[in-house]
């Protein structure tokens, strides 16, 4: 009767094999474990149209925001800013009120919250500052119905 000798080189190849095997089986278990919930039910969007928005603000009680610009570059007098949700006022391309003319605004200025308990404003580390009704502010602010915000040389006023 012949016994199986396995010499050195077959028994390191089989192990390899046997290595690789584990090593696919582990890659494999991760890539299911990260796409399980992937194939589920699909999601629904996070992105809403303003139409949405609006129903979902109604919904929950939040009415935007409105503010009546006194003076700004850019704006005429009188006419009304609505704000919903977070909003950055500043010279930037992405804010939400862009004051293009005011020389002395920060890209970033400052930024307004609208939140179930009020309308807040905070200052985004402005070279000029932000003011609320001729006082800087260095903290979040809660305004209240007519106070005014300056924000470089535009002030709007809180409806």
């Amino acid at each position: 009767m012949r016994t199986l000798a396995l010499t050195t080189d077959e028994t390191l190849l089989v192990l390899k094999l046997a290595f690789l095997v584990l090593l696919y089986g582990f890659i494999l278990l991760i890539v299911r474990t990260a796409t399980k919930d992937l194939g589920g039910a699909p999601q629904e969007s996070i992105v809403l149209g303003a139409a949405d928005a609006a129903r979902l603000r109604a919904a929950h009680g939040l009415e935007p925001a409105r503010f009546v610009v006194l003076q700004a570059p850019g704006f005429r007098a009188g006419s009304m800013l609505e704000v919903s949700g977070s909003t950055v006022v500043g010279r930037d391309e992405s804010s939400g009120i862009r004051l293009d003319g005011d020389e002395f605004a920060s890209a970033r200025h400052a930024r307004i919250d609208q939140r179930a308990d009020g309308v807040w404003v905070e200052d985004l580390g402005s070279t000029n500052g932000t003011f609320v009704n001729g006082d800087q502010i260095s903290s979040k602010r809660l305004l209240k119905p007519g106070d005014v915000l300056r924000v470089g040389e535009t002030e709007l006023r809180l409806e």
